[in-house]
């Protein structure tokens, strides 16, 4: 299971975990992500997403229809 969002692309980031001794291992920052359903009104049918919070936020703010086709003219996700 890739750890990406399908709607911004977000994906883990690399870091450093940093001791009281400053001592620095490598970690990573994985994104919030939730599989969630959305239905979709125009085709009558529900699909899963695997979103981050940021996305979902967008979803309820302008609705998962234009939040699809916004991200499907970036590139980010493909709609047959």
């Amino acid at each position: 299971m890739a750890k990406v969002c399908d709607i911004t692309g977000k994906r883990p980031r690399v870091g450093n975990n940093v001791s009281h001794a400053n001592n620095k291992t490598k970690r990573k920052f994985y994104p919030n992500l939730h599989k969630k359903n959305f239905y979709i009104p125009e085709e009558d049918a529900w699909i899963t997403l695997k979103v981050c919070t940021k996305a979902l936020r967008t979803i309820n703010k302008k609705g998962v229809s234009a939040v699809l086709k916004d991200a499907q003219d970036k590139g980010m996700i493909i709609i047959k």
